[in-house]
C-alpha cells in the first residue's frame, strides 16, 4: 500500500511530481488560513513597541490599519515558497532568470509587488504615528499643531514612497540610483516646466503654513465674483485646501489660488454687519416716521449684542413708492448662525415698532392717468 502510494506521488505531471503539486497547493491553502492569525499576532507585536506612546488609542485601531498590508505580505511569502517547489518544464523553452524573458519578468514583478507591500506597511505605520500626534494636538488650545500633523504626515508618506521607489530600482532592477539622480538634474528644467502648477501649489502650501492666513477650522471666503467660495477649512494638503461649504459640499481649492487671490477669514471677525432698508408707505406722517426711527435706534442701542458699535438708523431717501429708512447695525459675533438668529429677532421687533406707531409697510405701486380721447375730440368740434 505504501509503495503504491509512493509510486503515485512520484508520478510526473508537467515535469513535476504529484507530491510537489500537492505540496504547492497545501502551502497556498495553509498560507490563506494562517495569514490572518499571523497578521493579528504581528500587529499586536508592533503595537507593543509603541504602546506607551499610543495613549488612549486602542489596539483595535492599530490592527485596523496594519492587518490588511501584513496579510498581503504574508501571502506573498507563502506564494514564494509554494512556487519554489515547482519546476518549469524544459520543453517550454523559457530563458533562465538571468536572461531577459518570461521568468525574469515574473521574478521582477513579484519582487516589485513585495517591495510595494513593505511600502504599504510603512505608510500605514506612519498613519498610526500621525494618529497619536493628532490625538495630542487635539488636547492643546492652539490649532497650529492640528494643521501641522496632517501636513507632516503627508510629507512623510511622500518620503516613504520616494524611498521605496528608488530602493525598488536599486534592489530589483539593479539601477544605479546615484547616477540616475545625477542624470535627472539635466532634465530637471523640463520637469519643472511640465509640473509648474504642481510646484506652485507645493510652495504655496509651505507659504500657508508659515504665514498662516488661515488654519484648520477657520471659515474663509476665497476668490472673487463667480469664482468666490465660502467654507470651513478641513484640510491643507500639498496641492489643495479642502473647504466644507454650508450645503455640505467638499471643494478643493488649489493652494496657489488661496494665496494669490483675495481671501476673507470670517473666523477672525469680531462682529458682523447687517444693512437693509425699511420701506414705509408714502402716506406715513413725519411725526410717525421720526418716532419709528427713534424707537428702532433705542432698541438696537439697548441690546448687548448690538450696542458695541452705534447703530445707524435714519430716514435715508424717497423711493418711487416708499419712504426708505436705512437700518445698519453690528452684531458682536463671528458665528454666522448666531448672527442670523439675532437678526431675526431684530426683524420681528422692527415689525412690532412699525405697527405700534400705526405705520404701514410700502409695496411697489404705480398711479396711471388715462386720457379720454373721445371727449377731447368732441370738445374740439365747432
Amino acid at each position: 500500500m505504501l509503495s503504491e502510494l509512493r509510486i503515485w506521488f512520484e508520478q510526473r505531471v508537467l515535469d513535476n511530481s504529484v507530491g510537489n503539486l500537492l505540496l504547492f497547493a497545501g502551502i497556498i491553502l495553509f498560507g490563506l488560513w494562517l495569514k490572518r492569525v499571523l497578521s493579528m499576532g504581528l500587529s499586536r507585536l508592533f503595537y507593543g513597541m509603541v504602546k506607551q506612546e499610543a495613549g488612549a488609542i486602542p489596539v483595535s485601531d492599530f490592527i485596523r490599519l496594519m492587518r490588511k498590508p501584513i496579510e498581503f505580505f504574508i501571502l506573498l511569502i507563502f506564494l514564494y515558497f509554494a512556487f519554489d517547489r515547482l519546476s518549469i518544464p524544459d520543453e517550454w523553452g523559457l530563458a533562465p532568470r538571468s536572461e531577459f524573458g518570461y521568468r525574469l519578468f515574473i521574478l521582477h514583478t513579484y519582487q516589485t509587488v513585495l517591495m510595494g507591500s513593505l511600502t504599504w506597511i510603512a505608510i500605514r505605520f506612519v498613519k498610526f504615528i500621525a494618529l497619536i500626534f493628532q490625538q495630542r494636538a487635539e488636547q492643546t488650545e492652539t490649532k497650529l499643531d492640528d494643521q501641522l500633523v496632517p501636513f507632516i504626515r503627508d510629507l512623510l508618506i511622500l518620503g516613504v514612497g520616494m524611498f521605496a521607489f528608488f530602493a525598488t530600482l536599486s534592489i530589483v532592477f539593479d539601477v544605479n540610483v546615484v547616477a540616475l539622480v545625477t542624470s535627472l538634474g539635466i532634465g530637471g528644467l523640463a520637469i519643472a516646466l511640465a509640473a509648474r502648477e504642481t510646484l506652485e501649489n507645493l510652495f504655496a502650501s509651505f507659504a500657508i503654513l508659515l504665514d498662516r492666513p488661515f488654519i484648520t477650522g477657520d471659515t474663509v471666503t476665497a476668490g472673487t465674483g463667480s469664482n468666490q467660495v465660502t467654507g470651513t477649512v478641513e484640510r491643507i494638503g500639498f496641492r489643495s485646501t479642502r473647504l466644507r461649504t454650508d450645503d455640505g459640499s467638499l471643494i478643493a481649492v488649489p493652494n496657489r489660488l488661496m494665496i494669490s487671490q483675495s481671501l476673507d477669514n470670517l473666523t477672525h471677525r469680531s462682529q458682523r454687519r447687517a444693512k437693509f432698508f425699511l420701506r414705509l408707505s408714502l402716506e406715513t406722517p413725519t411725526e410717525t416716521l421720526r418716532a419709528i426711527v427713534d424707537d428702532i435706534r433705542q432698541f438696537l442701542d439697548g441690546r448687548p449684542e448690538t450696542s458695541q458699535n452705534p447703530a445707524l438708523i435714519q430716514f435715508d431717501a424717497f423711493g418711487e413708492s416708499s419712504l426708505d429708512i436705512l437700518v445698519q447695525f453690528y452684531v458682536a459675533t463671528a458665528d454666522w448662525r448666531e448672527f442670523n438668529r439675532i437678526k431675526e429677532e431684530v426683524n420681528y421687533r422692527l415689525i412690532d415698532i412699525v405697527h405700534n406707531h400705526s405705520g404701514q409697510f410700502a409695496f411697489p405701486s404705480r398711479v396711471l392717468y388715462l386720457r379720454n380721447q373721445s371727449e377731447h375730440s368732441l370738445e374740439q368740434q365747432p
